[in-house]
Formats: structure tokens, C-alpha cells, sequence
């Protein structure tokens, strides 16, 4: 959105009516910020009251302009309706990080919404992504296919269908409903991809991909898998070509990066991560990925020098994930002592964040792997 989205001059209208900020959420110095207001995913947009206390609309994945400009001005109209406070207490909730309260509330607004309510889209999204987030797998996925009939051909549907995609996906093979929701839910995603006429970005519509093809993983169709992900790097690489700016073109570096490494071609991904560290010198990103990219090919001592350069630039939890790939290159080379003082570092570093940013599940993980190594 940084690089598509807040440059458009449609959006030059709202000056003056807020104040755009935009919140690091791996900097320490947003500690406090983070443990105040949730944030689930990124992007997340949130829209807070003039005293910064309270959230007045909270919305989370990917916008164009037109969809921003549109929850824009959804946040002005006055909220003196019932679904209007109802929703409006709902992404409070979420904001909190209580999904489950919030998913009672989104679904409450629904419930008592009138017809031709501008909020419904808005309010389902943010339901099942509610549901998904307090790990209900099964409602989210069916509440998502009894919600789309109303939302199809908009984005709103598109959402609605990848993300009950991915909780169908998330169920037990041993679920009665899964293979049904599977099979809808699928539909429904590839045909939000197909409709060139939804106003989804491109980053977004690789979001769909990525939906479709943990569908095909998830029911064990490689050729079928394989297949998306050809298709889906060629999207991307397209995608890419069409950047005016290097910004635009490193929006897709992540997702060609993954692309190429399901296909097992990360070589394909080596120029375009070394254009983007020489286009972005301080940038820890292209670094990273080029040591993932690296040690794919077993290019080890290119692994170790690519996670030592994102190292020196990284900072919060990211750095986590790049000490467990220098790790793994270094126990891939049988330097086991080497690998252990990496996680050991790491371990070190997990500690000293502010407690808003700690994982415990990550540091266990980091302690265990550890442990492995030393047998």
C-alpha cells in the first residue's frame, strides 16, 4: 500500500480530516502502541478518535485507493444506528485482541443490519477474520460460504472466500465438512481471481494464490499445487515487470520468492533480491531472503555472508527468523557448535524485546532446536 496505495492523489481530499501514521510494529519504540492496540496482521488499518484512545474503524489486509477512499468516508457518516454501534464496538474488541467477543459482535451487527447496509461487506470480512484469528476453524469456513452469496463479484466476497479457504484448509482431515468447504470455498477463491473487474490489487490478488494453493496442499494434490504456483510466478513476475518504481517492484519480491522455492528454482530469485539490496542498501529484507534463496541451493558460505548483512540491519522479532536461517545453513555445513551459538544469540535477543513484541512459542522453539543439535 506504500508504494501503490498512499501515493494516489485521490486521496489528497482527506487532508486535513486525518492524520496519517504509519506504526513499525518491529521497532521497540512502538512497544506501547502495540500493546494497547492489536495487530493481527499486516497490513492493518487502523482509524482512531482525536484523542488517540479509542479505535473508530479497524480494517485488516490490503486496500486500493478506491476501497480506502471508501472506508474513509464510511468512518465520517455519524454511527447512530444500531449495526453502526454494534460494529463499531466489535473493532474496538478486535483492536483488544478479543476475537472471540469480537466475532460475537461483528456477527450481532450482521444479524440486525438493514438491507442495503453500506457496512455489511465491510463487517463480514472482519467477522470471519475474527473467527479465524480465535483459531475457529470450522465456523469461520462455514459462516464464509453462507456469507458469499450476498458479497459475490465484490471484494468483499474475495476475502470472504480466501480467508474461509484457508480455516476449510486449517480442519482436520478427519472432518465431515472439510471436503465439502474445500470444494466451495476453492470455487469461490478462483473465481474472485478470474473477475478482472473486482478492484483488488495485484499484491492482493497473490494473496489468492497463496489461498488456493494451501487448498491443493492441504488435500494432497501436487500436480495441482505445482500447477498454481507456475502460474502464480509467472502473475508475480508480470506483475513485477509493470513496476515504475523499485518500491512497486519489491512489493512482489517476498511472494516470487516463494513461488520459486515451492517450484525448487530459488536461483530464480537471486538478481532480483540483489536489485533490491543495491536499491535499498539499509534494508534488511533483500538480504534475508537471499540467504532462504541461498541456502536452498546450498550455497552455503552465500547464505551465511546474505544472513549476516540482514543481521546488521534487522531489528525486533524478524530478527528471530534470521538467526534460525543462519542457524540451519551453519548445521547444514556440520558446524553444529556454530549453528548453537547463532540459536544461543538468538535466544539472547527474544529476551531482551519489550514483552509486547516476546513470543514464547518462537523462543521454545529456538530452545529446542538448540537441544537437536547438540545430540
Amino acid at each position: 500500500m506504500k508504494a501503490y496505495v498512499y501515493t494516489d492523489k485521490s486521496l489528497e481530499r482527506f487532508a486535513g480530516r486525518f492524520v496519517w501514521l504509519s506504526v513499525n510494529t518491529e521497532n521497540a519504540k512502538n512497544a506501547a502502541f502495540l500493546a494497547k492496540f492489536k495487530i493481527p496482521a499486516l497490513p492493518t488499518l487502523l482509524v482512531l478518535d482525536e484523542r488517540g484512545e479509542s479505535i473508530v474503524l479497524r480494517y485488516v489486509g490490503g486496500a486500493t485507493a478506491g476501497q480506502l477512499t471508501k472506508l474513509l468516508d464510511d468512518v465520517r457518516r455519524k454511527s447512530g444506528t444500531t449495526p453502526d454501534a454494534v460494529l463499531a464496538a466489535a473493532d474496538k474488541l478486535a483492536g483488544e485482541g478479543k476475537q472471540k467477543e469480537a466475532a460475537a459482535a461483528y456477527l450481532a451487527a450482521l444479524s440486525n443490519a438493514p438491507k442495503g447496509w453500506s457496512r455489511f461487506g465491510r463487517t463480514a470480512e472482519s467477522y470471519v477474520l475474527a473467527l479465524s484469528s480465535s483459531g475457529d476453524n470450522e465456523r469461520c469456513a462455514t459462516e464464509a460460504r453462507r456469507l458469499l452469496p450476498a458479497q459475490r463479484r465484490t471484494v468483499s466476497g474475495a476475502t470472504l472466500a480466501a480467508v474461509g479457504l484457508g480455516c476449510a484448509a486449517a480442519l482436520d482431515e478427519k472432518s465431515s465438512l472439510r471436503s465439502d468447504l474445500l470444494a466451495a470455498l476453492d470455487t469461490a477463491t478462483r473465481a474472485a481471481f478470474d473477475d478482472a473487474k473486482l478492484d483488488i490489487s495485484a499484491d492482493d490478488r497473490s494473496g489468492l494464490y497463496i489461498s488456493l494453493i494451501e487448498a491443493r496442499d492441504a488435500v494432497k494434490d501436487a500436480a495441482g499445487a505445482r500447477k498454481l504456483r507456475q502460474e502464480w510466478a509467472r502473475f508475480l513476475e508480470d506483475a513485477a515487470a509493470r513496476a515504475r518504481t523499485p518500491d512497486q517492484r519489491t512489493v512482489y519480491d517476498s511472494h516470487r520468492l516463494s513461488a520459486y522455492l515451492g517450484l525448487e528454482t530459488p536461483e530464480k530469485a537471486i538478481a532480483m533480491l540483489e536489485q533490491s539490496e543495491r536499491d535499498f542498501p539499509d534494508d534488511y529484507n533483500p538480504p534475508a531472503r537471499l540467504a532462504a534463496a541461498y541456502r536452498a541451493m546450498k550455497k552455503y558460505d552465500d547464505a551465511v555472508a546474505a544472513a549476516d548483512r540482514a543481521l546488521s540491519r534487522a531489528y525486533g522479532p524478524r530478527k528471530l527468523t534470521i538467526f534460525r536461517t543462519k542457524a540451519e545453513v551453519l548445521a547444514a555445513q556440520g558446524d553444529k557448535p556454530a549453528a548453537r551459538a547463532a540459536l544461543a544469540e538468538a535466544v539472547a535477543y527474544a529476551h531482551s524485546l519489550p514483552a509486547v513484541q516476546q513470543r514464547q512459542s518462537v523462543i521454545t522453539a529456538l530452545e529446542k532446536r538448540s537441544r537437536e543439535l547438540e545430540e
